[in-house]
């Protein structure tokens, strides 16, 4: 009777460590295989984006600023010092990815453009703007824990 049994809960830092681990492991994986990809399969990507409904020289910055963007988020989600910088740029990106896939996705565009890479173009509009919005979701949740986890500026 004068035993106490410990219960087994994880503790809040070590909830908060394991999800910023786990959101920037997921996005960084998706920003490093996106960007390759575009990068790897540079002539349909140059193609891609020169089948967007805007002007000819968007497309041309585009379609290097992309995926260099992609990976460059990729790599500031790698480490802690960048990693807050890393969450907002892709809170940035993501939000106008998933805009556009939102407005294709209702026929806003006289003709259906995407530049999306590998596995992730043969999904559905639909699939495609609900995958853009879990890695949202994981991007606040990253921003949020990362937040809360900086050591606080003295006054």
């Amino acid at each position: 009777m004068g035993h106490y049994s410990k219960k087994l809960t994880p503790k809040p830092i070590e909830l908060n460590a394991l999800s910023l681990q786990l959101s920037s492991l997921i996005l960084i994986i998706v920003f490093v295989y996106t960007g390759l990809d575009k990068l790897l399969r540079w002539e349909d990507n140059w193609k891609a984006f020169h089948n967007q409904t805007f002007p000819a020289e968007l497309a041309a910055v585009l379609a290097s600023a992309v995926p260099l963007s992609e990976l460059l988020i990729a790599l500031l989600l790698l480490f802690s010092v960048t990693r807050w910088w890393g969450y907002l740029s892709s809170l940035l990106l993501l939000t106008v990815f998933t805009t556009y896939v939102g407005l294709i996705w209702v026929g806003a565009f006289p003709r259906v453009p995407c530049n999306c890479a590998g596995i992730i173009e043969s999904l559905g509009w639909s699939a495609h703007f609900i995958l853009n919005l879990f890695l949202i979701g994981l991007t606040v949740l990253g921003l949020r824990v990362d937040s809360k986890t900086k050591p606080k500026a003295m006054p």
